[in-house]
């Protein structure tokens, strides 16, 4: 099942970019993994998937432990908590949702020497909706000049994930704006936009997105129980933050 899903993501992604007049292969899929169990990741890594996106830190690190032999990369999508940052900064490649000069400095501080740098995304609340993380875009260019010159930390786009809209031209509007405001950036040297989901997968593609994150297209409808959530945590060996 999550094999033929993700073929048929992977043909709406093609069709979205032909349409859009876009290069062949520049859009990356990362499937959202949340909530999924690891078998689930297993399939679609076997089907050829690479990229896997966690919203919540404790969970995440119980799929890294069991799956170290794989070779995933591994992004952190979910809202920040400052007492977090170690372990992200530790245990994934990619950071999509850094919205302030704190966490953006904590991940800094803490990413292991070691390591190569951290990749971050800048969260823009592009609807400005109460109920969601991000900067107004506004605020894009001067948190941006503060956090390029952070150590540890490689400034690679934007994120954004605007109100759900069910007319296309509505769905393109928000990253149209976005996409345009990144281009008149100084200095900004942005090759990521992570646009889109399931909903809006070719209005995100047709206005500029290199990265769609798709979760219940490919794993379908799925939460875990209790017992689930305790087994992973368990393998989950998580240091002082």
């Amino acid at each position: 099942m999550i094999k033929d899903r993700l073929q048929q993501v992977r043909k709406q992604i093609d069709q979205a970019e032909r349409l859009a007049q876009r290069q062949p292969g520049s859009v990356c899929l990362l499937a959202v993994s949340k909530t999924k169990p690891i078998t689930a990741i297993i399939e679609a890594y076997q089907a050829g998937q690479r990229h896997f996106g966690e919203n919540y830190v404790q969970e995440a690190l119980g799929k890294q432990h069991a799956l170290g032999a794989f070779d995933i990369s591994w992004h952190f999508i979910g809202p920040i908590q400052a007492n977090k940052t170690k372990l992200i900064a530790a245990c994934f490649a990619w950071v999509h949702s850094v919205d302030s000069l704190k966490i953006a400095q904590r991940l800094s501080t803490q990413r292991p020497n070691q390591l190569p740098p951290l990749n971050i995304c800048l969260q823009v609340n592009i609807s400005h909706e109460a109920s969601k993380s991000g900067i107004c875009l506004a605020e894009l260019p001067e948190l941006y000049n503060k956090i390029s010159k952070l150590p540890g930390l490689c400034v690679r786009g934007v994120m954004a994930i605007p109100a759900p809209e069910i007319e296309y031209e509505r769905q393109c509007r928000p990253y149209r704006e976005l996409y345009q405001a990144v281009m008149r950036l100084d200095q900004a040297q942005f090759d990521t936009f992570s646009f889109g989901m399931s909903g809006d997968l070719q209005a995100a593609i047709a206005e500029g997105s290199t990265l769609v994150r798709i979760g219940t297209a490919l794993f379908g409808e799925r939460h875990y129980n209790n017992d689930d959530v305790n087994a992973l945590n368990l393998k989950a060996s998580e240091p002082s933050p």
